[in-house]
């Protein structure tokens, strides 16, 4: 049990009060003391939701309260840039039951995710607390210079489908879900039994590698890789005219009678997205009457834009732990004058594990989730 870091507060933070999660900058002890938050020394703090909004608000040139130090202020300016809210267990149980109602009245439900489903699999997201970009914009603004921000994430090869990869399999089988487009280029969703014809990957995949010369395709796996390091030297990069990155693998093309160069499928700041891709992304954007965005900020384009494709009136399920943009398609009113979608703050194997237990009968259920074991040495094998 968490106590709110208000000090005012004193209340403890439980899963059926919801909170908020917030990390700014290093303070010391001394210059904690007249603070009106309990900041630890690396500047996290835990509080309820409305506490949160209270110092925010109070932190605000505009507001009446100036009993917020300087010092204060700038934290929760700070804080404010990857603020990551949960909502209540209650809360998530209440929309879970209302989402699968929508489900059901639904013709062609998608979903849209992004980094923030991978990771429970041990991978790093992108905005939030402890996000790539969030580290790398701190690491600049103290001046560090050079090498990789250091995080202890999995390797790549490690990563298996976490509860919400599984269950989305488990909808796509079931009907209720017809496509997949995934801004995540870690190869999960293909891991996990996603079939090829039913997503999108915009960004690539790190398993999937095509030839330079004849284009054809070739999942990748270590055994793979293994084979053909000795090649590596033999392969001189290219540089792409893009991104400035070569996307040469050091691989030749599986197809001996081609013998072209192999690269990867990442999609690189700078570089366009595949146009067949793209375009299987826009069709089934355009014809979904529900979009289920799981784990992004959606943020990127142009791959964000595909969410406000569908049918109008524009049904959107978001859930993630930080704001978007498009938290209106989410409440407003439908011809019924009910909310068109839902938003749902918070970790997505929370809310799926809600959603499967609407969907599912009790006994389904518990098949399915103890056949887990013995998915995962599936997967492993996949990746042997």
């Amino acid at each position: 049990m968490t106590s709110c870091s208000l000090k005012s507060c004193k209340g403890s933070v439980t899963a059926e009060t919801g909170r908020v999660e917030v990390r700014a900058f290093k303070v010391t002890d001394s210059e904690r003391k007249g603070l009106k938050a309990d900041w630890d020394g690396n500047g996290d703090a835990v509080f309820h939701q409305q506490c949160w909004r209270d110092l925010v608000t109070a932190s605000k040139t505009s507001s009446p309260d100036k009993s917020l130090s300087e010092l204060e202020v700038k934290l929760v300016k700070e804080a404010k840039k990857t603020a990551e809210y949960h909502d209540s267990d209650s809360f998530i149980a209440k929309e879970a039951d209302r989402i699968v109602t929508m489900l059901k009245k639904a013709k062609y439900p998608i979903f849209f995710t992004g980094a923030g489903i991978s990771t429970a699999a041990g991978i790093g997201d992108f905005r939030g607390k402890d996000g790539k970009w969030t580290e790398r914009d701190k690491a600049k603004e103290h001046g560090a210079k050079g090498g990789k921000v250091k995080t202890g994430r999995k390797g790549i090869m490690e990563l298996r489908p976490t509860y919400t990869h599984e269950a989305i399999v488990k909808l796509l089988e079931m009907g209720l879900f017809k496509y997949v487009i995934s801004q995540n280029t870690d190869g999960i969703h293909r891991l996990s039994g996603v079939p090829p014809e039913k997503i999108s990957e915009l960004h690539g995949n790190a398993f999937i590698q095509k030839c330079e010369k004849c284009e054809k395709r070739f999942d990748v796996n270590r055994s793979h890789r293994a084979l053909t390091m000795g090649e590596v030297m033999k392969v001189p990069p290219k540089k792409c005219e893009r991104c400035h990155i070569s996307h040469r693998t050091g691989m030749i093309c599986q197809d001996k009678s081609c013998g072209g160069y192999m690269m990867n499928t990442i999609i690189n700041f700078g570089d366009y997205l595949e146009s067949p891709i793209l375009k299987s992304a826009e069709e089934n954007a355009k014809k979904a009457d529900i979009v289920f965005c799981l784990g992004s900020t959606l943020m990127v384009t142009p791959a964000s834009s595909l969410v406000e494709m569908g049918r109008k009136p524009i049904r959107l399920v978001i859930c993630n732990r930080q704001g978007t943009q498009y938290e209106e398609y989410c409440n407003h009113p439908d011809e019924n004058g009910d909310p068109c979608g839902s938003r749902i703050h918070g970790d997505i194997d929370k809310l799926m594990k809600a959603v499967m237990r609407k969907v599912l009968t009790e006994d389904e259920l518990k098949k399915w989730e103890a056949a887990r074991d013995t998915r995962m040495l599936e997967y492993d094998q996949k990746r042997q």
